[in-house]
């Protein structure tokens, strides 16, 4: 079994990529996981042709978002990160999700949409610097998980819980926090096929 995570954050140290190493030492006890840092991909943005829908695929020369469609496809479950870009998901992980709308969702004969991964597992990660709650009130954090929960629902998959942090501008320890600790049994539960539970309102 794959775990694929795919962390969305330019900053390789920051809250994000804490909690999905967090979750990736819990997944890899019982999973084979695989790590993308997607601000390391060389990636062309998608040009709205449209042509990906009929022929199932992205028409654009081969490049880095057609290598991870392919890891996606192969994965057994999926992990995304990001970080809390004006209420929505970070540049890069959406120039990667537009380009591979054909791998999480195909279309009926009529024109309906048809999800790829039938039941597949997946997690949201977010931070955002906006403190807690007002985080919520203004949409920042919930903003960014809608987003990425969209995608993953058109493609199928059954998402089994977000994890955020609000206010994660401040400085403080993080590798035992509770917030760690909670990853980490997150990452366990979806390593043994298990459900992990909901830890957020944004969810």
């Amino acid at each position: 079994m794959t775990t694929l995570i795919l962390n969305g954050s330019p900053n390789p140290k920051g809250r994000v990529a804490r909690m999905l190493e967090e979750i990736a030492a819990g997944a890899s006890t019982a999973n084979q996981v695989e790590w993308i840092n997607v601000y390391d991909l060389s990636m062309r943005p998608c040009r709205g042709c449209m042509r990906c829908r009929p022929d199932g695929c992205c028409l654009l020369p081969e490049d880095d978002a057609h290598r991870i469609g392919r890891m996606i496809q192969e994965a057994d479950s999926l992990v995304i990160g990001t970080p809390t870009h004006w209420a929505n998901m970070s540049s890069q992980l959406k120039v990667l999700m537009d380009r591979n709308v054909p791998v999480f969702m195909g279309q009926t004969a009529k024109g309906f949409p048809l999800g790829r991964h039938r039941g597949k597992p997946a997690l949201v990660v977010t931070a955002c610097s906006t403190p807690w709650l007002f985080d919520l009130l203004a949409g920042q954090s919930r903003g960014a998980v809608r987003a990425v929960r969209k995608i993953l629902r058109a493609g199928g998959f059954r998402v089994r819980a977000c994890l955020v942090e609000a206010g994660s501008g401040k400085e403080r320890a993080f590798s035992e926090s509770r917030l760690a600790r909670r990853a980490r049994k997150i990452g366990a539960a979806l390593g043994k096929g298990g459900r992990p539970e909901t830890v957020s309102q944004a969810c």
